[in-house]
């Protein structure tokens, strides 16, 4: 059975950081893909940063560049998500979600092309 286990979500002000993790089990965590993704109230799910273990691709959402970073701990089979200098319209609940894929770039943030999906953890960023 696939488990995806996020946490690391909170009450943060802007320009705090947050670094939420994704722990993964019963699928092989170098052949997976792994994205974060985010939902706002009202709002349709986004891509935020999403990691081809195999490929080696990464995507970022274009309004966090520069302020997040996706990285893995394979012997963990744990993606983080850092957050920096984050803004109130980072506000939303965080996903994050495995293909048992390599995912190109072209479809890396798709939220279709992920089999399967964790529970989401809120991120809040207000003053």
């Amino acid at each position: 059975e696939v488990q995806l286990q996020a946490s690391g979500g909170g009450l943060v002000h802007p320009g705090g950081s947050l670094t939420l993790s994704c722990a993964a089990s019963g699928l092989t965590f170098a052949e997976t893909t792994i994205g974060w993704f985010r939902q706002a109230p009202g709002k349709e799910r986004e891509g935020v940063s999403c990691i081809s273990n195999y490929l080696g691709t990464e995507y970022y959402l274009n309004s966090v560049k520069g302020r997040f970073t996706i990285y893995t701990d394979p012997t963990k089979s744990t993606v983080y998500l850092q957050m920096n200098n984050l803004k109130p319209d980072d506000t939303a609940l965080y996903y994050c979600a495995a293909s048992g894929l390599s995912l190109i770039l072209s479809e890396i943030r798709t939220p279709a092309r992920y089999n399967y999906w964790g529970q989401g953890t809120l991120v809040t960023v207000s003053s």
